[in-house]
C-alpha cells in the first residue's frame, strides 16, 4: 500500500534520505506538530503528504492508522499505511477510552481468548513474526501492560 509517489521513486532508484514512523489520526491529519516539524525538518512538501495521506484513510476517521514515511534525498517520499496499534485496537474491542494508570492494581476489562486471537489475525502483518501463537503473546502483553486481563 504505497503512495503514488512510491512508483516514481522504486524507478527512478533514488536515495533514502530518511524513514520517518507517525500515528496519525486516519483522515484527520494536518500540518500542524508532531507531523509538521517530523517532516519539515527533512524538506517534504507537508501538504502534499497531508492531503494523500487524508485520502488514503479516510473511510479510517477516528482510528489511529500509523504510517512509514519514506524520505528521498531528492525531498520526494512515499509512505505506507499501516494497522491500529495493538494498544488501540484492544480499547476498541474492549470499548475503554484508556487502560489503567496502575497496572497490574487495576484491572479495566477482560479479554478472552477468542478476542486475542483476532486481534492478533488483524495485526499480524505488521508484527515482526508470522507464528500466530506468537502474535497471540505480543497482543497478551500488550493487554496485561494496559490493566486488561487475559482469559486463558
Amino acid at each position: 500500500m504505497l503512495s503514488r509517489y512510491s512508483t516514481l521513486s522504486a524507478m527512478a532508484g533514488k536515495k533514502i534520505k530518511t524513514i520517518v514512523k507517525v500515528n496519525l489520526s486516519g483522515g484527520e491529519a494536518s500540518p500542524a506538530p508532531p507531523l509538521g516539524p517530523a517532516l519539515g525538518q527533512h524538506g517534504v512538501a507537508i501538504m502534499d503528504f497531508v492531503k494523500a495521506y487524508n485520502e488514503k484513510t479516510s473511510e479510517m476517521k477516528g482510528q489511529v492508522v500509523p504510517a512509514v514515511i519514506t524520505i528521498y534525498e531528492d525531498r520526494s517520499f512515499d509512505f505506507e499505511i499501516k494497522k491500529a496499534p495493538i494498544a488501540a485496537m484492544i480499547k476498541k474491542v474492549l470499548g475503554l477510552s484508556k487502560g489503567s494508570g496502575t497496572t497490574p492494581r487495576e484491572i479495566v476489562g477482560t479479554l478472552s481468548e477468542a478476542q486475542v486471537e483476532e486481534i492478533a489475525k488483524e495485526k499480524l502483518d505488521d508484527l515482526n513474526t508470522n507464528d500466530l501463537e506468537a502474535a497471540k503473546k505480543i497482543v497478551a502483553g500488550t493487554a496485561r501492560s494496559m490493566g486488561v486481563k487475559v482469559e486463558e
